[in-house]
C-alpha cells in the first residue's frame, strides 16, 4: 500500500502532521478578533459608490443576459465590493502569553515538517541477506 504523495509509507507521519497543523492553526485563530470599519472616501460613506457598477451590470443583464460590458460591469462591481469589505477589515491578536504563542505556532511548525517528511520516500529496513 503506497503513503502519503503516492510513496512508501508515512502514513502515520501525515496524520500526526495534519492534526498538529489543524490544532495550531484553530488555537491561533481562537485568538484573533475582526472588526469592520466604515467605508469612507474623504470624509464620506462610500459604500454606495461601490455598488453602482454591479447595479447598472444588473441592470444590463436583465435587459440583455449575452451583454458582454453588463457581465463586466456585474463582476467589477463585485470584486470592489469584496476588495472594499476585506481592505476595511481591521484584525487584531488577542494579547496572550509567550507560551501559548509559542506552541500555536510550534505546532503548526512541527506539523508541517512532519507532512513535508511524510511525502518524502521511506527507506526499506535493511536486511541481513544482503550481505
Amino acid at each position: 500500500m503506497t503513503g502519503a504523495g503516492g510513496t512508501p509509507g508515512g502514513l502515520g507521519k501525515f496524520f500526526v502532521g495534519a492534526a498538529l497543523i489543524v490544532a495550531g492553526c484553530y488555537l491561533l485563530l481562537t485568538r484573533v478578533t475582526v472588526a469592520s470599519g466604515g467605508w469612507h472616501l474623504w470624509g464620506y460613506n462610500a459604500f454606495g459608490l461601490s455598488m453602482i457598477p454591479l447595479l447598472i451590470g444588473i441592470g444590463m443583464l436583465f435587459f440583455n443576459g449575452r451583454s458582454l460590458f453588463g457581465w463586466l460591469l456585474t463582476g467589477a462591481g463585485a470584486v470592489i465590493i469584496l476588495a472594499g469589505i476585506i481592505g476595511n477589515l481591521q484584525i487584531y491578536f488577542r494579547g496572550t502569553s509567550l507560551f501559548d504563542t509559542l506552541m500555536m505556532l510550534g505546532f503548526i511548525a512541527a506539523g508541517i515538517g512532519l507532512v513535508a517528511a511524510s511525502l518524502k520516500a521511506s527507506r526499506a529496513p535493511v536486511s541481513d541477506q544482503s550481505r
